[in-house]
């Protein structure tokens, strides 16, 4: 029986067949607790994609994008080499992805596979790498950013002022006369040295005073992400909200800048048959998506995630989003996504945010594909917009430790 790949359209599959896919699960055929499983699905891992998870919480939203990150780095050495992933760790459950899944053994063994940890380096920020040593987690390095690396903007939007305020003025005012590379101590000796109200440059200056505490402001450099064949976690699970945001925005936005400067060395060579350093193109994973990129209001991550979903395809950049709100996740988003993997769902204004993009070669309402599917954890449906197909599917165990079930109390 032939295999099913998602992803990938007629063209590719003339041209490449089953080549550069990774093995997600099986179909499932019928309905309901007589659903069956069949054939193995494959999903493409040549060409960028915007790939779509969704499901109420602990319905295998997590688990099911670890599967995807193991699957790429089992990919052959001629292709991993040319692909990198980025993972926004935002539950702090990726680190265990080092161990094997001895728990899942049995499972496992059920469909020909093995318990496997894998290589990912993982990295914490400089100012909670005791918090993370004291509680155990496996870490590899630490990193930073330094404060003259954020714009005017970030700033603003990370500290939540408004730039047409009097706090707002007075911290461009600031900045504008900052340059080279500065730091906190930096920003707030320029903030005492302001002609402005006092009360003002105390509240400002308080604001900067509890940055230095949220751990991500230091002297180590942030990792070499964009290296082939390699998956890097970055690991913000302890930081605010507002700063999680943030780092997103800085690494969403390092990854775009990188990637289309390497693209234009690409097409040049094409063009003049000239050597170029080789920039693995990012697949970058971003759990929680709509607390990053919402559809209402804005955080520091918004500009940056929003030009990668528009313009990423080019410099050759894939997003996994997973969210158990699609409702919630910006419009442009879920309907650039060409690929949805959804998991069950049963809020009303979730299911409405799917039949939104809904295509013309869908027979029935997506809710219905939704409710048919078996009480079993790791099912879902997958909305393929390159083949325009929408099949039924059992994903896989993972065969690396997950680190995001829920605990029990027996």
């Amino acid at each position: 029986m032939p295999e099913i790949v998602v992803g990938r359209d007629d063209d590719d599959m003339r041209r490449f067949a089953e080549q550069g896919t990774m093995f997600i699960g099986k179909h499932l055929v019928g309905s309901g607790e007589d659903a069956h499983m069949t054939t193995r699905v494959l999903m493409d891992a040549l060409r960028p994609h915007i790939i779509l998870i969704t499901g109420k919480r602990g319905e295998g939203k997590s688990y099911s994008m670890g599967i995807i990150v193991e699957e790429a780095m089992k990919l052959p050495h001629a292709i991993r080499k040319n692909i990198c992933s980025v993972i926004i760790d935002t539950q702090g459950i990726f680190w265990t992805m080092k161990s094997p899944s001895e728990r899942d053994s049995l499972a496992l063994k059920d469909w020909d596979m093995m318990p496997q940890g894998f290589e990912v380096e993982v990295h914490v920020p400089e100012g909670q790498t005791k918090i993370f040593s004291e509680a155990g987690v496996d870490f590899d390095e630490s990193f930073s950013v330094s404060p003259s690396e954020l714009s005017s903007e970030e700033w603003l939007s990370v500290l939540e002022l408004d730039e047409n305020d009097s706090l707002g003025i007075l911290l461009h005012l600031v900045l504008s006369k900052m340059k080279g590379r500065f730091g906190l101590a930096e920003i707030m000796a320029g903030i005492d040295a302001q002609d402005y109200e006092t009360k003002d440059k105390i509240a400002l200056r308080n604001r900067f005073l509890a940055a230095a505490d949220w751990g991500i402001f230091g002297e180590s450099k942030m990792p070499d992400m964009l290296k082939g064949g390699k998956t890097t976690v970055i690991d913000v699970s302890l930081t605010p909200q507002n700063v999680r945001a943030l780092m997103v925005g800085i690494v969403a936005r390092k990854i775009m800048d990188e990637r289309i400067a390497a693209r234009r060395s690409e097409e040049l060579s094409d063009i003049e048959l000239a050597p170029f350093h080789k920039v693995p193109m990012p697949w970058i994973y971003i759990d929680e998506a709509h607390n990053f990129l919402p559809n209402e209001g804005r955080t520091p991550a918004t500009d940056a995630l929003n030009k990668i979903v528009k313009e990423g395809r080019q410099p050759g950049i894939t997003l996994v989003f997973a969210t158990q709100r699609p409702e919630k996740l910006h419009a442009d988003a879920v309907a650039q996504a060409d690929m949805i993997i959804s998991h069950r769902l049963t809020a009303k204004a979730d299911i409405e945010a799917l039949k939104a993009i809904m295509q013309t070669y869908l027979l029935y309402d997506i809710g219905k594909y939704i409710s048919e599917l078996p009480h079993l954890k790791g099912t879902a449906i997958i909305l393929d917009d390159n083949s325009e197909r929408l099949y039924k599917i059992r994903m896989r165990p993972r065969q690396s430790w997950h680190a995001g079930s829920s605990p029990i109390a027996i």
